[in-house]
């Protein structure tokens, strides 16, 4: 089993994977998972002078980074089902054409990134719904495959590893972070506003980079920015860009 994981953790971060993560998906009900009991997950992370860029209001160039890490991070996944394909398992990359056929906005047909992840040991859910890592704090973008391939999986992340921080809380603009921690039996409306979130978000997309629409884009990126752990990120001077 450890060959098997190694080496395709070795293909994904060739690929451009920056975080690779394999969990036990078999808590999740089993037609979300296409009867598949592993989760492959993938982070990808933004250059340091983007996020950096953001400290006000978010940019074009975030915006821009933004999608192309999702094209990226179709890449990765796509790259790593073909490998388990021609090892002879099953795999299910979660690309954006396949989570927009199958489930809206990570509706009741799909399973979140971030559960992949949780899943998989690579972080927590924060205050501010995003997934927290050790490494980069939520200066990345996720994406994930189902697969039967007996790949080894991590220890999950079950509760939030916020404990009374509430820098995102209060630095959001919108007022949509509640301050209450994430779990695995609470849900996401239960703490987070998303409704709050978007719609202050296409304001500050508007006087950003004259965003806020279908075409130009919506993103804010406050949170991202002020987490302790991204800040840590940042500060680090022996990790480069």
């Amino acid at each position: 089993m450890g060959s098997i994981s190694e080496s395709l953790r070795a293909e994904l971060l060739e690929h451009g994977a920056d975080i690779v993560g394999f969990g036990d998906m078999s808590a999740v009900p089993q037609e979300l998972r296409r009867g598949l009991p592993v989760g492959v997950s993938v982070a990808v992370k933004y250059p340091k002078n983007v996020i950096r860029g953001i400290a006000e209001l978010p940019t074009a160039e975030y915006f821009a980074h933004y999608n192309a890490l999702n094209e990226k991070l179709d890449r990765i996944v796509t790259s790593g089902a073909e490998i388990l394909r021609g090892a002879g398992y099953e795999a299910i990359p979660q690309t954006l054409e396949y989570v927009g056929r199958t489930g809206h906005d990570y509706g009741s047909a799909t399973v979140p990134h971030k559960t992949f992840a949780s899943r998989a040991g690579i972080g927590w859910i924060g205050k501010c719904a995003l997934l927290v890592t050790r490494e980069y704090g939520s200066m990345i973008r996720l994406s994930s495959s189902l697969t039967d391939a007996p790949l080894d999986t991590a220890e999950p992340i079950d509760k939030s590893l916020c404990g009374e921080c509430e820098v995102c809380k209060n630095a959001c603009p919108a007022g949509a972070v509640s301050g209450r921690l994430w779990s695995v039996d609470v849900l996401r409306d239960e703490f987070f506003d998303a409704v709050k979130c978007r719609a202050t978000a296409q304001e500050r997309s508007l006087l950003g980079f004259g965003g806020g629409d279908s075409h130009n884009g919506t993103v804010c990126g406050k949170c991202i920015y002020v987490c302790p752990h991204t800040q840590g990120y940042l500060r680090d001077e022996k990790t480069g860009g």
